[in-house]
Protein backbone atom coordinates (compact mmCIF):
# COMPACT_ATOMS: atom_id res chain seq x y z
CA UNK A 1 0.00 0.00 0.00
CA UNK A 2 3.30 2.36 0.67
CA UNK A 3 4.26 1.61 -2.31
CA UNK A 4 0.70 2.91 -4.40
CA UNK A 5 0.75 5.88 -2.50
CA UNK A 6 4.13 6.86 -3.41
CA UNK A 7 3.53 5.75 -7.28
CA UNK A 8 0.33 8.33 -6.86
CA UNK A 9 1.46 10.84 -4.76
CA UNK A 10 -0.71 10.57 -2.13
CA UNK A 11 -0.89 9.39 1.30
CA UNK A 12 -1.62 5.64 2.43
CA UNK A 13 -4.48 6.97 4.13
CA UNK A 14 -6.08 7.96 0.87
CA UNK A 15 -4.95 4.56 -0.64
CA UNK A 16 -7.22 2.63 2.17
CA UNK A 17 -10.00 4.78 1.69
CA UNK A 18 -9.67 4.14 -2.17
CA UNK A 19 -9.26 0.01 -1.35
CA UNK A 20 -12.27 0.31 0.93
CA UNK A 21 -14.37 1.90 -1.36
CA UNK A 22 -14.64 5.10 0.94
CA UNK A 23 -17.16 7.87 -0.32
CA UNK A 24 -14.68 10.70 0.68
CA UNK A 25 -12.63 10.70 -1.96
CA UNK A 26 -12.63 12.60 -4.97
CA UNK A 27 -13.26 10.86 -8.78
CA UNK A 28 -9.44 12.05 -9.96
CA UNK A 29 -7.93 10.75 -6.64
CA UNK A 30 -9.76 7.25 -6.69
CA UNK A 31 -8.89 6.88 -10.59
CA UNK A 32 -5.25 8.31 -9.73
CA UNK A 33 -4.80 5.16 -7.20
CA UNK A 34 -6.14 2.77 -8.70
CA UNK A 35 -3.65 3.55 -11.86
CA UNK A 36 -1.26 3.32 -9.35
CA UNK A 37 -2.91 -0.17 -8.27
CA UNK A 38 -2.76 -1.21 -11.87
CA UNK A 39 0.86 0.01 -12.88
CA UNK A 40 2.17 -1.85 -9.20
CA UNK A 41 0.02 -5.11 -9.79
CA UNK A 42 -1.47 -4.22 -6.01
CA UNK A 43 -3.95 -6.25 -4.78
CA UNK A 44 -5.37 -6.50 -1.31
CA UNK A 45 -5.10 -8.43 1.23
CA UNK A 46 -8.21 -10.28 1.92
CA UNK A 47 -6.68 -12.00 5.06
CA UNK A 48 -5.65 -9.06 6.35
CA UNK A 49 -8.57 -6.73 5.36
CA UNK A 50 -10.74 -9.38 7.18
CA UNK A 51 -8.36 -9.00 10.52
CA UNK A 52 -8.75 -5.33 10.34
CA UNK A 53 -12.77 -4.71 9.51
CA UNK A 54 -14.09 -7.89 10.65
CA UNK A 55 -15.81 -8.11 7.02
CA UNK A 56 -15.16 -11.11 4.83
CA UNK A 57 -16.52 -9.47 2.00
CA UNK A 58 -18.44 -12.68 1.09
CA UNK A 59 -21.83 -13.76 1.24
CA UNK A 60 -23.28 -17.45 1.23
CA UNK A 61 -26.13 -18.83 -0.32
CA UNK A 62 -27.78 -21.79 0.83
CA UNK A 63 -29.97 -23.36 -1.65
CA UNK A 64 -31.74 -27.60 -2.45
CA UNK A 65 -32.43 -27.36 -6.17
CA UNK A 66 -30.48 -25.60 -8.89
CA UNK A 67 -32.73 -26.89 -11.18
CA UNK A 68 -35.75 -25.29 -11.03
CA UNK A 69 -35.83 -21.50 -13.01
CA UNK A 70 -37.02 -19.75 -9.89
CA UNK A 71 -33.77 -20.82 -7.55
CA UNK A 72 -31.61 -20.27 -10.69
CA UNK A 73 -33.04 -16.46 -11.26
CA UNK A 74 -32.46 -15.75 -7.49
CA UNK A 75 -29.22 -17.02 -7.51
CA UNK A 76 -28.45 -14.79 -10.47
CA UNK A 77 -30.12 -11.90 -8.66
CA UNK A 78 -28.41 -12.34 -5.42
CA UNK A 79 -24.94 -12.70 -7.43
CA UNK A 80 -25.48 -9.91 -9.41
CA UNK A 81 -26.62 -7.67 -6.49
CA UNK A 82 -23.37 -9.11 -4.46
CA UNK A 83 -20.89 -8.16 -6.84
CA UNK A 84 -22.10 -4.09 -7.04
CA UNK A 85 -20.88 -3.80 -3.32
CA UNK A 86 -17.99 -5.63 -4.23
CA UNK A 87 -18.91 -8.85 -1.77
CA UNK A 88 -18.45 -12.54 -3.56
CA UNK A 89 -21.14 -15.43 -3.21
CA UNK A 90 -20.46 -19.09 -1.86
CA UNK A 91 -22.79 -21.78 -2.63
CA UNK A 92 -23.85 -24.19 -0.54
CA UNK A 93 -26.26 -27.06 -1.29
CA UNK A 94 -28.25 -28.81 0.89
CA UNK A 95 -28.67 -32.45 0.57
CA UNK A 96 -32.28 -32.11 1.72
CA UNK A 97 -34.96 -29.65 3.11
CA UNK A 98 -34.13 -31.11 6.54
CA UNK A 99 -33.16 -28.95 9.46
CA UNK A 100 -29.78 -31.02 10.08
CA UNK A 101 -28.82 -30.13 6.66
CA UNK A 102 -29.90 -26.49 6.43
CA UNK A 103 -27.52 -26.31 9.36
CA UNK A 104 -24.73 -27.94 8.67
CA UNK A 105 -24.99 -26.20 5.35
CA UNK A 106 -24.83 -22.73 7.10
CA UNK A 107 -22.50 -23.78 9.50
CA UNK A 108 -20.22 -25.24 6.17
CA UNK A 109 -20.70 -21.79 4.77
CA UNK A 110 -19.30 -19.66 8.13
CA UNK A 111 -16.18 -22.10 8.30
CA UNK A 112 -15.44 -20.73 5.04
CA UNK A 113 -15.42 -16.94 6.23
CA UNK A 114 -19.03 -15.70 4.91
CA UNK A 115 -20.15 -12.33 6.26
CA UNK A 116 -23.84 -13.62 5.76
CA UNK A 117 -26.27 -16.15 4.48
CA UNK A 118 -29.10 -16.39 2.38
CA UNK A 119 -31.43 -19.50 2.09
CA UNK A 120 -33.36 -20.35 -0.62
CA UNK A 121 -36.83 -21.74 -0.70
CA UNK A 122 -36.36 -23.07 2.96
CA UNK A 123 -39.76 -24.80 3.39
CA UNK A 124 -37.88 -26.62 5.81
CA UNK A 125 -38.79 -23.38 7.96
CA UNK A 126 -42.47 -24.83 8.29
CA UNK A 127 -40.90 -26.39 11.16
CA UNK A 128 -41.89 -24.52 14.30
CA UNK A 129 -38.80 -25.02 16.65
CA UNK A 130 -36.11 -24.99 13.67
CA UNK A 131 -33.15 -23.36 15.47
CA UNK A 132 -30.26 -22.24 12.79
CA UNK A 133 -26.53 -20.84 14.02
CA UNK A 134 -26.31 -17.33 15.10
CA UNK A 135 -22.63 -17.12 14.22
CA UNK A 136 -23.62 -14.70 11.14
CA UNK A 137 -26.94 -13.23 9.92
CA UNK A 138 -29.50 -15.39 8.11
CA UNK A 139 -32.12 -14.13 5.53
CA UNK A 140 -34.62 -16.51 3.80
CA UNK A 141 -35.24 -15.99 0.31
CA UNK A 142 -38.90 -17.44 -0.90
CA UNK A 143 -39.88 -19.39 2.31
CA UNK A 144 -42.81 -18.92 4.65
CA UNK A 145 -43.29 -15.76 6.15
CA UNK A 146 -44.26 -16.89 9.58
CA UNK A 147 -40.27 -17.01 10.65
CA UNK A 148 -38.40 -14.81 13.03
CA UNK A 149 -35.81 -14.34 10.43
CA UNK A 150 -36.08 -11.77 8.07
CA UNK A 151 -37.70 -13.50 4.47
CA UNK A 152 -38.78 -12.35 1.31
CA UNK A 153 -40.93 -13.75 -1.35
CA UNK A 154 -42.86 -13.92 -4.48
CA UNK A 155 -47.01 -13.82 -3.71
CA UNK A 156 -47.73 -17.22 -5.38
CA UNK A 157 -50.81 -17.27 -4.25
CA UNK A 158 -51.83 -14.22 -6.10
CA UNK A 159 -50.51 -15.32 -9.30
CA UNK A 160 -52.24 -18.66 -9.27
CA UNK A 161 -55.62 -16.88 -8.67
CA UNK A 162 -54.91 -14.67 -11.47
CA UNK A 163 -54.06 -17.01 -13.49
CA UNK A 164 -57.30 -19.18 -12.33
CA UNK A 165 -59.32 -15.76 -12.32
CA UNK A 166 -58.69 -14.93 -16.06
CA UNK A 167 -59.51 -18.26 -17.06
CA UNK A 168 -62.80 -18.24 -14.95
CA UNK A 169 -63.42 -14.95 -16.47
CA UNK A 170 -63.32 -16.35 -20.16
CA UNK A 171 -66.15 -18.65 -19.16
CA UNK A 172 -65.00 -21.56 -18.32
CA UNK A 173 -66.56 -23.26 -15.93
CA UNK A 174 -63.73 -25.20 -13.90
CA UNK A 175 -60.24 -25.18 -14.19
CA UNK A 176 -57.37 -28.27 -14.64
CA UNK A 177 -53.96 -27.97 -12.60
CA UNK A 178 -50.94 -29.51 -13.58
CA UNK A 179 -48.65 -28.88 -10.34
CA UNK A 180 -44.99 -29.29 -9.65
CA UNK A 181 -43.48 -31.56 -7.54
CA UNK A 182 -44.79 -32.59 -4.05
CA UNK A 183 -41.24 -31.18 -2.52
CA UNK A 184 -41.58 -27.96 -3.83
CA UNK A 185 -42.56 -25.38 -1.89
CA UNK A 186 -43.36 -23.07 -4.61
CA UNK A 187 -45.24 -25.85 -6.35
CA UNK A 188 -47.44 -25.96 -3.20
CA UNK A 189 -48.42 -22.82 -3.10
CA UNK A 190 -49.66 -22.41 -6.52
CA UNK A 191 -51.78 -25.31 -5.96
CA UNK A 192 -53.30 -24.06 -2.67
CA UNK A 193 -53.86 -20.84 -4.57
CA UNK A 194 -55.86 -22.90 -7.20
CA UNK A 195 -58.02 -25.30 -4.95
CA UNK A 196 -59.04 -22.48 -2.86
CA UNK A 197 -60.09 -19.91 -5.87
CA UNK A 198 -62.39 -22.41 -7.28
CA UNK A 199 -63.97 -23.46 -3.89
CA UNK A 200 -64.55 -19.42 -3.23
CA UNK A 201 -66.05 -19.78 -6.99
CA UNK A 202 -67.99 -22.61 -6.14
CA UNK A 203 -66.69 -24.24 -8.70
CA UNK A 204 -65.75 -27.93 -9.33
CA UNK A 205 -61.88 -28.71 -8.04
CA UNK A 206 -61.02 -31.48 -10.28
CA UNK A 207 -58.18 -33.47 -9.30
CA UNK A 208 -54.78 -32.43 -10.07
CA UNK A 209 -51.96 -34.33 -12.19
CA UNK A 210 -48.63 -33.42 -10.73
CA UNK A 211 -45.73 -33.40 -12.93
CA UNK A 212 -42.06 -32.44 -12.66
CA UNK A 213 -41.57 -28.96 -14.34
CA UNK A 214 -40.15 -30.50 -17.56
CA UNK A 215 -41.82 -30.67 -21.05
CA UNK A 216 -42.66 -33.69 -20.73
CA UNK A 217 -44.35 -34.18 -17.86
CA UNK A 218 -46.63 -31.23 -18.43
CA UNK A 219 -47.32 -33.54 -22.36
CA UNK A 220 -47.93 -36.36 -20.44
CA UNK A 221 -50.37 -34.47 -17.76
CA UNK A 222 -52.22 -32.93 -20.47
CA UNK A 223 -52.80 -35.98 -22.44
CA UNK A 224 -54.07 -37.79 -19.17
CA UNK A 225 -56.32 -34.46 -18.97
CA UNK A 226 -57.47 -34.19 -22.60
CA UNK A 227 -58.73 -38.10 -22.13
CA UNK A 228 -61.43 -37.08 -20.03
CA UNK A 229 -64.31 -35.53 -21.08
CA UNK A 230 -65.20 -31.43 -20.76
CA UNK A 231 -61.23 -30.25 -20.58
CA UNK A 232 -61.58 -26.44 -21.59
CA UNK A 233 -58.84 -25.21 -19.43
CA UNK A 234 -55.13 -25.62 -17.45
CA UNK A 235 -53.59 -23.98 -15.49
CA UNK A 236 -49.69 -25.19 -15.45
CA UNK A 237 -47.40 -25.04 -12.60
CA UNK A 238 -44.49 -23.60 -14.84
CA UNK A 239 -44.14 -22.41 -18.57
CA UNK A 240 -42.26 -25.71 -19.29
CA UNK A 241 -45.29 -27.99 -18.25
CA UNK A 242 -47.62 -25.09 -20.61
CA UNK A 243 -45.78 -25.87 -23.55
CA UNK A 244 -45.82 -29.61 -22.87
CA UNK A 245 -49.90 -29.36 -22.56
CA UNK A 246 -50.00 -27.03 -25.52
CA UNK A 247 -47.92 -29.71 -27.79
CA UNK A 248 -50.28 -32.93 -26.66
CA UNK A 249 -53.73 -30.39 -27.19
CA UNK A 250 -52.14 -29.67 -30.58
CA UNK A 251 -51.27 -33.65 -31.66
CA UNK A 252 -54.87 -34.37 -30.59
CA UNK A 253 -56.13 -32.13 -32.81
CA UNK A 254 -57.26 -29.43 -30.42
CA UNK A 255 -56.96 -25.29 -30.97
CA UNK A 256 -55.38 -23.53 -28.41
CA UNK A 257 -57.21 -21.37 -27.26
CA UNK A 258 -60.49 -22.05 -29.58
CA UNK A 259 -61.26 -25.48 -27.98
CA UNK A 260 -58.66 -25.43 -24.75
CA UNK A 261 -56.94 -22.43 -23.06
CA UNK A 262 -53.16 -23.02 -21.31
CA UNK A 263 -51.87 -20.68 -18.64
CA UNK A 264 -48.73 -20.81 -17.52
CA UNK A 265 -46.38 -19.65 -14.65
CA UNK A 266 -42.98 -17.83 -14.59
CA UNK A 267 -42.96 -15.86 -17.72
CA UNK A 268 -39.78 -17.39 -19.38
CA UNK A 269 -38.32 -15.58 -22.10
CA UNK A 270 -39.91 -17.98 -24.49
CA UNK A 271 -43.30 -17.53 -23.66
CA UNK A 272 -43.95 -15.14 -26.36
CA UNK A 273 -42.73 -17.14 -28.67
CA UNK A 274 -44.71 -20.29 -28.26
CA UNK A 275 -47.51 -20.99 -30.37
CA UNK A 276 -49.64 -19.77 -29.82
CA UNK A 277 -48.08 -16.97 -27.63
CA UNK A 278 -48.24 -18.01 -24.05
CA UNK A 279 -50.49 -16.57 -21.05
CA UNK A 280 -48.44 -16.48 -17.86
CA UNK A 281 -47.21 -15.05 -14.25
CA UNK A 282 -44.47 -12.72 -14.65
CA UNK A 283 -42.34 -12.89 -11.50
CA UNK A 284 -39.98 -10.72 -10.51
CA UNK A 285 -37.49 -12.72 -8.66
CA UNK A 286 -34.76 -9.79 -9.53
CA UNK A 287 -36.83 -7.51 -6.53
CA UNK A 288 -37.11 -10.23 -4.22
CA UNK A 289 -33.03 -11.25 -4.22
CA UNK A 290 -32.87 -6.89 -4.25
CA UNK A 291 -34.72 -7.22 -0.98
CA UNK A 292 -32.82 -10.01 0.64
CA UNK A 293 -29.45 -8.75 -0.01
CA UNK A 294 -30.94 -4.93 1.67
CA UNK A 295 -31.62 -6.64 4.70
CA UNK A 296 -28.87 -8.44 5.14
CA UNK A 297 -26.86 -5.69 4.19
CA UNK A 298 -28.39 -4.11 6.68
CA UNK A 299 -27.99 -6.44 9.31
CA UNK A 300 -24.30 -6.47 8.42
CA UNK A 301 -23.89 -2.43 9.05
CA UNK A 302 -25.83 -2.63 12.16
CA UNK A 303 -28.86 -0.07 10.08
CA UNK A 304 -32.76 -1.02 10.39
CA UNK A 305 -33.38 -2.13 7.09
CA UNK A 306 -35.92 -0.13 5.28
CA UNK A 307 -39.52 -0.70 5.83
CA UNK A 308 -41.31 -2.55 3.13
CA UNK A 309 -45.28 -2.17 2.47
CA UNK A 310 -44.99 -6.20 2.23
CA UNK A 311 -42.39 -8.60 2.41
CA UNK A 312 -43.83 -10.47 -0.82
CA UNK A 313 -43.64 -9.03 -4.04
CA UNK A 314 -46.76 -8.91 -6.43
CA UNK A 315 -46.78 -11.18 -9.43
CA UNK A 316 -48.05 -9.88 -12.47
CA UNK A 317 -50.52 -11.60 -15.06
CA UNK A 318 -49.26 -11.53 -18.61
CA UNK A 319 -51.86 -11.82 -21.19
CA UNK A 320 -51.12 -13.23 -24.56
Amino acid sequence: MADVARHAGVSAQTVSRVVNRHPRVTAETRAKVEWAMRETNYRANTAARALATGRFESIGVVAFNLTALGNIQLMDAITSGARRRGYSVTLALAESATERDVQAAVRGLTDRAVDGVIVIEAHVLDTPDLRLPEEVPVVIADGRLSTDLPSFGMDEAAGARAAVGHLLDLGHTTVHHIAGPARSNSAQRRRSAWRRHLQRAKRVVPPAITGDWSPESGYRAAKELLARDGVTAIFAGNDQMAAGAIQAATEQGLRVPEDVSVVGYDDVDLAPYLTPRLTTVHQDLTEVGRRCLEALFAQLDGVSAPQLTSRLVHPQLVVR
